[in-house]
């Protein structure tokens, strides 16, 4: 088989074959790495995979207008021609070939495999949109539980799964000879789920670096499938950061992760705040960053873009909050810290934060008084629009101490309005609104129009009951005020006749005084005063 007997022996041969013939058609690159699957230490050993791998890769990374063929994934009935063949007949030359051309063909690779290509692909320099493309097809194919909610739904799943760890059914690898697997349906299942966790630890291991290499949507769902698979941990925290790197672009739907971990609520309401963790740190790093400082035109639409970013996560967590608070089993301190993880600048408005505290205390009737007055300080009454204030005005589940606030709150916005608009501003705007409204009003239908009519006669006596509450509001204050001068006089009264009834008997000492003083213009004084002297010694004796 070597060449010291001959030239051109077997060894020589296949050498030539692989190299000239294999290597340079990519239908035959991508069958001899798929035969490579069923001999995988001798394909390792003899570098046929890592040829394979790095040929495929080079041909993925070529420009697609060199491209003249039907692809193979889509089972075309004759060979496709080689690599440089690039015949006039080719049905296919007038056509543009898509940038994604090589995805399903490299999605029939095994894990392993793939993982290679990928690599090689990376080292090639590919943009990483399309790396991240190609990981997401992948998944898709390999893993059914990414697109329902189950990670192994049947037979379907069975058949990818037994395909994808070998060719040859119902074996398993690891590099080494393979061993024929018989089992009950159990030992099938738990089998398929180990290949499953084998193939997202392999795809989360891949996955560029890069902000949007890959969709939010797709890293949800394959963080729900890596929790309910238990992927290793290091893995699992891996993705939350991926998450909390583009945390904005994730929608309710993804949120609703189940409880995987037999919690007491029905959604994973730590996992998701750990991703907003994630976020918010994220957020912190890129507005702190050097490269963001050092132009000041970028630095402002940097921070446009983070407020944009926080804004919609907030959003997302009022709609997330609004879902979950109809679980019962849901803690107030899970709610509360929920809630209050982002800073109070990402909310303009606050009206679904009031709708999730709404659901949440028609889920938990029997909150006390002072866990209601502990929910509702997570709103800020004064970020409330004017429809949330009349609901609020109106909701018999909030404390009264926050629905004071919310017309207290209405009353000196309408007061600032007042005080900042001049009275030209004033005359121009309502004659600018009476215009409109008319404009609007003989456009619309009248079903719209006594709506209209209806909605303005409640918000007038809404304003006619706010001014009346202020009036008493005001009594009661007089009232207060006058209470409290009653309360001072009286305490005044009290010392005063304490010090007046002293002022009394030094008063009669001193009238005493004076009459010994004076006794000798008196002799009358003079006996009485001796007879008192004598009935106090008398006293005196009897005493003693």
């Amino acid at each position: 088989m070597t060449e010291d007997l001959e030239e051109g022996n077997l060894i020589f041969k296949a050498e030539a074959f692989l190299s000239y013939v294999v290597l340079s058609s990519w239908r035959d690159s991508i069958v001899v790495l798929k035969s490579c699957e069923k001999l995988s230490p001798w394909a390792e050993n003899l570098q046929i995979v890592r040829r394979c791998s790095e040929s495929i890769a080079w041909k993925a990374c070529a420009n697609p207008k060199g491209i003249r063929w039907s692809y193979t994934g889509r089972t075309a009935k004759i060979s496709s021609p080689k690599w440089n063949d690039m015949k006039d007949s080719s049905p296919s030359r007038n056509q543009q070939v898509p940038p994604d051309w090589w995805f399903e063909d490299a999605s029939i690779l095994r894990i392993d495999h793939f993982v290679r290509v990928i690599t090689a692909i990376k080292v090639k320099g590919m943009r990483f949109e399309l790396v991240g493309a190609s990981i997401m097809h992948y998944a898709t194919k390999w893993l059914p539980g990414l697109i329902s909610d189950t990670a192994i739904p049947g037979d379907e799943a069975s058949n990818c799964s037994m395909s994808n760890s070998s060719s040859s059914g119902g074996s398993s690898w690891k590099g080494g000879l393979h061993m024929v697997v018989t089992g009950t349906k159990d030992d099938t299942s738990s089998l398929q789920a180990k290949e499953q966790r084998m193939i997202i630890e392999s795809l989360v291991s891949i996955i560029p670096p890069q902000k949007d290499s890959v969709s939010c949507s797709f890293l949800l769902r394959l963080l729900r499938m890596a929790i309910m698979l238990k992927v290793a941990p290091a893995l699992v925290t891996e993705l939350e950061k991926r998450v909390g790197m583009q945390f904005e672009q994730a929608t309710l739907a993804d949120l609703l992760i189940p409880s995987y971990n037999k919690g007491e609520t029905m959604y994973d309401v730590d996992l998701v705040q750990r991703l907003l963790e994630h976020f918010i740190i994220q957020e912190h790093t890129e507005s702190s960053s050097p490269s963001r400082q050092s132009f000041s035109d970028k630095q402002h639409m940097g921070m446009g873009c983070i407020l944009n970013a926080k804004a919609r996560v907030a959003r997302l967590v009022d709609s997330y909050l609004t879902e979950v608070s109809r679980d019962r089993n849901l803690s107030l301190t899970k709610f509360q810290v929920l809630a209050e993880a982002l800073p109070e600048s990402a909310r303009t408005c606050d009206d679904g934060l009031y709708r999730a505290i709404d659901s949440y205390l028609k889920a938990h009737p029997t909150l006390s008084e002072h866990e209601r007055k502990r929910l509702c300080r997570v709103m800020d009454c004064q970020k409330l629009s004017i429809d949330a204030c009349l609901h609020a005005a109106q909701n018999e589940r909030l404390p009264l101490r926050v629905v004071v606030q919310v017309l207290f709150a209405e009353q000196v916005k309408i007061s600032n309005a007042l005080a900042s608009s001049s009275v030209k501003d004033v005359e121009s705007e309502s004659h600018a609104m009476v215009t409109n409204r008319k404009t609007l009003l003989e456009g619309t239908p009248q079903s719209f129009q006594e709506g209209w009519t209806a909605a303005k006669k409640d918000i007038n006596t809404l304003k006619f009951e706010l001014e009346s509450v202020k009036a008493k509001y005001m009594e009661l204050q007089n009232d207060m005020a006058s209470l409290q001068k009653q309360f001072d006089k009286m305490l005044k009264q009290k010392h005063t006749s304490a010090w007046s009834s002293g002022w009394k008997k030094l008063s009669k000492l001193g009238r005493t005084t004076h009459l010994v003083e004076n006794q000798d213009d008196s002799p009358e004084i003079q006996d009485s005063l001796e007879q008192n002297r004598k009935t106090t010694r008398r006293w005196r004796n009897s005493i003693s």
